[in-house]
């Protein structure tokens, strides 16, 4: 146990800290405050002592120099069993500070801002916090570092049950946890400075990132591998994985945990009611509905009922409780939505070993800029995400036919399906439902026949996308005998004029996106 007397507070982040101060301060615990926070304290009629009048020096230079002193970090970093130690702190007018309560400037949120300069992001790189944080961390058997505002009540709890005394334990995690904030923090200024300014260049010279563990896994892909399960520090403004709540269900698995993913991510890219249905990171089927998302659902399935088997749905839409009772028809591993009608929850609570997981808020993209990461030995792969929408104003028409207004919309649509699809990657579908998936394949052709092998209903009068070029002809000779009538695909191949040639043979519409979706 560490029995807290005295704590400097020094914060950016001001969320909670008077109520808590005053708290402390009626457990008779004495506090030192940097100017900003002396005032809030001060204005709350709580009892506090202004740093600079302790120390004997100003902030200075337009505050970048508050907390800098001997007099600060030898309080806080000197050896309370170490007499020599107290002894010299004790010579110099130094007092022990047993507690920290700190956070630092908001410099992650300052260059998120549109516009931010250079100038402002520098002002924005807290210097005496992360020194403080540091020094009272490293001395966390005796000095309790207090930098996340969700920890307060946690702290106040245990110095009221413990008559102002702090468990090892809990002094531990709280270090811990500030040299995780400091990390991230120096990783944030450090992929900043490391980056082209002014967007010419978003890949700094070192990248450093930081997640935090959720939880753990039984295991990783097979048996053998061991996994956990991390989530990012700063959640952006949309639906994640990361974000989302487990309702229900087992254990989410490493393979559960990629294929709800790909779901959401494949959910997300409708504005309409709209169901997925994954298996192994590929939609076996996908369903547009402008009604019911119960119509979505059903569509989704239909597609590929066989490999829907042990799947895992997404939805763009709440679950309500006739699309509930559909889902438990069938045996699907998982599934994620926005939120869920308080009788569909009931429903699904049926399936004990559904895994059931809400996103809640809006089903859209945030606009934020995103990295995807993937390992290779030796190194790190990062690229921008794959967020391009496709506007119909810029796809090329190449062949004699134009498309309807209804291939037109299924082109769209199978677009953004495909986009989602392993290469080589070819979906049969109509303007509201896929009809046919062939992914993965070492060639085209072979994928273009898969998808009409896999398909349960007629082939005859859809749409194809390809997510690359057909490098021969044969792909769309195969499309054109299932029955469709239109394709849209990148273009590029040397052997274009093949392909449009083809087309043209077949009687086919064909449009290039000028876009490359490959998924690997």
């Amino acid at each position: 146990m560490a029995r807290i007397h005295r704590a400097i507070v020094s914060v950016s982040d001001k969320t909670g800290v008077a109520d808590f101060c005053a708290a402390l301060s009626r457990l008779g615990i004495e506090l030192y405050a940097s100017g900003g926070t002396a005032k809030l304290l001060r204005e709350k009629k709580v009892p506090v002592r202004l740093i600079e009048e302790y120390t004997g020096f100003p902030e200075m230079l337009d505050g970048r120099v508050k907390t800098l002193n001997p007099k600060i970090h030898g309080g806080l970093l000197a050896l309370r069993g170490n007499a020599a130690h107290m002894k010299t702190i004790g010579e110099h007018g130094i007092v022990p500070f047993d507690m920290l309560i700190g956070n630092l400037y908001p410099f992650e949120a300052t260059i998120a801002r549109p516009g931010c300069t250079r100038e402002e992001a520098i002002e924005n790189i807290d210097i005496g916090g992360p020194s403080m944080l540091r020094s009272a961390a490293k001395n966390s058997r005796s000095v309790a570092v207090v930098c996340d505002p969700s920890d307060y009540p946690l702290v106040l709890a245990q110095l009221k049950k413990n008559a102002g005394n702090l468990d090892e334990e809990t002094m531990q995690e709280l270090g811990r946890k500030a040299f995780a904030l400091t990390a991230r923090y120096d990783a944030a200024i450090s992929n900043y400075l490391g980056a082209g300014q002014g967007g010419v260049d978003p890949f700094p010279v070192t990248f450093t990132a930081q997640w935090r563990k959720t939880q753990g896994l039984r295991y990783g892909e097979n048996p053998h591998q061991a996994a956990s399960f991390y989530a990012d520090i700063a959640l952006p403004d949309e639906p994640t994985l990361g974000g989302s709540q487990q309702l229900q269900g087992k254990e989410l698995s490493y393979n559960n945990i990629v294929d709800i993913d790909a779901a959401l991510q494949l959910a997300l890219e409708f504005s309409i009611p709209a169901a997925v249905v994954i298996k192994h990171t590929n939609p076996s089927g996908v369903g547009l509905s402008k009604r019911r998302i119960l119509d979505a659902f059903k569509k989704a399935r239909e597609c590929d009922p066989v490999s829907a088997y042990g799947g895992v749905i997404g939805f763009n839409r709440p679950v309500n409780t006739e699309t509930a009772r559909e889902i438990a028809n069938t045996f699907f591993e998982a599934v994620i939505a926005p939120s869920y009608e308080k009788e569909a929850r009931k429903i699904l609570s049926a399936k004990k070993n559904l895994r059931v997981l809400a996103t809640g808020g809006e089903f859209r993209w945030s606009g934020a800029r995103t990295f995807e990461m993937k390992r290779v030995s030796g190194g790190l792969l990062l690229q921008t995400g794959d967020r391009h929408v496709l506007d119909p104003k810029d796809l090329k028409v190449v062949t004699k036919r134009k498309p309807t207004a209804d291939e037109l919309e299924a082109m769209l649509f199978a677009w953004k399906v495909c986009k989602h699809v392993k290469s080589n990657a070819i979906v049969y579908a109509m303007k509201d439902r896929t009809v046919g998936v062939g992914a993965g394949q070492m060639s085209r052709v072979d994928s273009a026949k898969i998808a009409v092998m896999k398909a349960q209903h007629p082939t005859k009068g859809t749409v194809v996308a390809s997510d690359a070029f057909f490098p021969f002809r044969d792909g769309l000779d195969v499309a054109a005998d299932a029955g469709a009538t239109a394709v849209i695909q990148p273009g590029g191949s040397v052997r274009d004029a093949e392909s449009i040639a083809a087309a043209d043979e077949h009687g086919m519409a064909m449009v290039f996106t000028g876009v490359r979706h490959f998924r690997h």
